[in-house]
């Protein structure tokens, strides 16, 4: 039986946060990873600007982007194990919500034009 899609229940807002911060987690300017932990910093989350936000060398809808500043949201992946919030505005993203798979990378990530 293959395993179950969304397997810890994540509500769409929350899915496509941590999808974000795993766009986010692979991109180097943004993030530093402990080799130690496999933990994943990145240090300042980014902010929209207009009708959208830069994630790394993607553009994405700003309302796509929303629950980077969503305090429940980041209870809401800290309490499953997959991110927690670091000192000031860092994120910290788990071995484990690097590897959860979303489904949704393909779907709202696109190649930024400037």
């Amino acid at each position: 039986m293959p395993p179950k899609r969304n397997p810890l229940n994540l509500n769409k807002l929350q899915l496509r946060t941590l999808t974000l911060v795993q766009v986010l987690a692979n991109d180097e300017r943004s993030a530093e990873r402990d080799p130690d932990t496999g933990e994943v910093t990145i240090s300042q989350l980014p902010h929209a600007h207009g009708n959208h936000v830069h994630i790394g060398a993607f553009s994405v809808s700003a309302k796509d982007a929303s629950g980077l500043g969503n305090p429940a949201v980041w209870t809401a992946l800290s309490r499953k194990g997959l991110a927690r919030t670091g000192p000031g505005t860092a994120v910290i993203l788990t071995p484990l919500g690097l590897s959860y798979v979303t489904g949704l990378s393909e779907q709202f990530v696109t190649e930024s034009d400037h």
